[in-house]
Parts: C-alpha cells; sequence; structure tokens
C-alpha cells in the first residue's frame, strides 16, 4: 500500500463499514489520518473500528438531512476538525426496466444516492471553510457516465452526483477546498447482492481488462485526491473503469 501524508489531518468516510468505504478508511487510517465512520450498519461499524484499531463512529442513514448535520458536528467535536468527505454509501435499486421500476425504489435510490450525498456535502463544507482547506471526494459510478440497462435509477442518480460534484467544485474553485468525483466500474464487493447475475456478467462484459476492479485499487485513487497533493484538480471526474470509460 503506497501512503500519502494525512499526519493531522481528519477524515469522515461515509459507507465507510465495508467494501469501498472500508478499504478508503483504511488506506486513510494507514497514511496517518483520524477516521470517523459513518454507516447505517451498526455492527459492521463496530467490526471496522476494531479492524482499524482506532476510529470514531456515527450509527445514522445518510438520507436523513438532521441526522447528518448532527453526525457532522460529532465527528468534527471527536477529531478536532474535518479536512476530508469521502461519500461512499450508496445503494443499486432493482435490475429492472424503466417501464417496470418501482416509484418507492426510484425514490429510495434518489434518497441515498442523491439526496444524502448532498446532505453530506452541504454539512461539511462550512466545517472545512474554518480551515480553508478540505477535500471532498464523491464516489459516483462509469453508470452516470454511459447508462446501464435495468439499472436506470442507479445510472440517474450516479449522473446527479457527477452534475453536483461539478457544481460544487466551481462554487468553491477561490476557496482552499477542492471538490472531485470517482467513476469506477464494476467492483465486486456486497453491493453485487442487490444486483442480478446477468447485470453482473452485462457489466463485466464491457470491460475491457475483463475482469472486476478492487475496492483497493480505487481507494488508492480517491485517497490521492483526497490529499494535499490533488490542489490543482476541482469539479473534475477521475476514471478507474479498466478501460471501459469512452469519455
Amino acid at each position: 500500500m503506497n501512503r500519502l501524508d494525512f499526519n493531522g489531518r481528519a477524515a469522515v468516510v461515509t459507507g465507510g463499514a465495508a467494501g469501498i468505504g472500508l478499504a478508503i478508511a483504511q488506506r486513510l487510517h494507514a497514511s496517518g489520518a483520524r477516521v470517523s465512520l459513518w454507516d447505517r450498519d451498526a455492527a459492521a461499524l463496530a467490526s471496522a473500528a476494531a479492524a482499524l484499531g482506532q476510529a470514531h463512529t456515527v450509527a445514522l442513514d445518510v438520507a436523513d438531512a438532521a441526522a447528518v448535520d448532527a453526525a457532522a458536528n460529532a465527528s468534527a467535536a471527536a477529531l478536532g476538525r474535518i479536512d476530508v468527505l469521502v461519500c461512499s454509501a450508496g445503494i443499486t435499486g432493482p435490475n429492472v426496466t424503466v417501464e417496470q421500476y418501482p416509484v418507492d425504489a426510484w425514490r429510495q435510490v434518489f434518497d441515498v444516492n442523491v439526496h444524502g450525498l448532498f446532505y453530506c456535502n452541504r454539512a461539511l463544507v462550512p466545517l472545512m471553510k474554518r480551515h480553508d482547506y478540505g477535500r471532498i471526494v464523491n464516489i459516483a459510478s462509469i453508470a452516470g457516465k454511459e447508462g446501464n440497462p435495468n439499472a436506470s435509477a442507479y445510472s440517474a442518480s450516479k449522473a446527479a452526483v457527477i452534475g453536483l460534484t461539478k457544481s460544487l467544485g466551481k462554487e468553491l474553485a477561490r476557496t482552499g477546498i477542492r471538490v472531485n468525483c470517482v467513476t469506477p466500474a464494476a467492483v465486486r464487493t456486497a453491493i453485487f447482492d442487490q444486483m442480478t447475475q446477468a447485470h453482473i456478467d452485462f457489466m463485466l462484459s464491457k470491460i475491457p481488462m475483463g475482469r472486476f476492479g478492487t475496492v483497493d485499487e480505487i481507494a488508492a485513487l480517491v485517497c490521492w485526491l483526497a490529499s494535499e497533493d490533488a490542489g490543482f484538480s476541482t469539479g473534475a471526474v477521475f476514471d478507474c473503469s479498466g478501460g471501459r470509460a469512452t469519455y
């Protein structure tokens, strides 16, 4: 694992109890950061904190704006400041066509993937402004750029993440806060449990490398974007897609 200099830095990672979020938290922690893990799975949070050795945790649903505001204040109080926010919490929704898509499921995907991410970005920016420094990395998806069939809510929600990232990055460009997003192709995590095998096979067929990404590969890119080195990138989209990205 390559280590960056996060000594003295404090980071919040949503969806930090497992998968990509946990891999990011582990790399940040190993590089010297103090970490606050946010996740709705309290048991998984406890296991993740134990694996890290030391981490602040908050059990919450990011789709609850009031809970996000409270978590932001709690993390800032526990860590002393917030320098980094990585928004990794997300869900896929069902793999069905648009005409068959349940309205409630559509709303749930947007509540977590878009509204929840917006609440987190919105809550942490003022805390970063206190020190005129910050790094926000939002996890989008290649689906947000290309659109996956039978995954309309997921694709549309990740396109919204890209748009929000570009907007916020421009708003904060004259400050010390940088805002970027990463668009991975499929990475084998527990989120695959929410997908059909046909959809998993489709995603693999679109990756020229012929394999899924790993959580450590995504974490390596995210942590560079979360570091001081990423000083001249903001409002940008970084692909990590095994060659799938076409623009």
